[in-house]
């Protein structure tokens, strides 16, 4: 048994706990049920669960959401889209969120999936030390695509 400032009373009856919470005008709140014997604690129970609501609140609200944006790319592409759609890249991974590089293939395109491979290659090495790749340039069906994530600020 815990008092409301913490001082520990010993083991008492479920009663006499019970009348002494009554008392104080607090509730007996069993705080670690598995521990033999069982430890309770007198507390306003209401109070409690506010604050425990408010911890969980700003905790959630110091964590960051990672999201993921996608950038979407073509065989064929200009030199000046090129340099466009890295600079989104650039500014994505800035402000802190993964990227998902995908390149499309329309019908011909299928025969040279190799002129896109060096493409998402060329994305890394231009991108260079500010990413880290979380899984390398991977085909599946008509598209091939990979994962980068900002490299950890220190």
């Amino acid at each position: 048994m815990i008092a409301p400032d913490n001082e520990q009373l010993g083991i008492m009856p479920f009663r006499d706990a019970l009348l002494r919470a009554g008392a104080a005008g607090l509730d007996l709140v069993e705080v670690a049920g598995n521990a033999s014997p069982p430890v309770c604690r007198i507390m306003d129970y209401g109070k409690h669960q506010y604050e425990e609501s408010k911890r969980l609140r700003d905790a959630r609200k110091k964590q960051h959401q990672h999201k993921i944006k996608e950038i979407k790319f073509h065989p064929n592409i200009g030199v000046h889209d090129y340099q466009t759609k890295l600079n989104r890249a650039i500014a994505f991974l800035k402000k802190g969120d993964k990227l998902k590089v995908s390149m499309f293939f329309r019908g011909r395109e299928m025969a040279h999936t190799d002129i896109g491979m060096e493409l998402l290659k060329r994305v890394i090495v231009d991108l260079g030390d500010q990413i880290v790749v979380d899984s390398p340039p991977r085909k599946s069906g008509r598209m091939l695509g990979m994962m980068l994530s900002p490299k950890a600020q220190k």
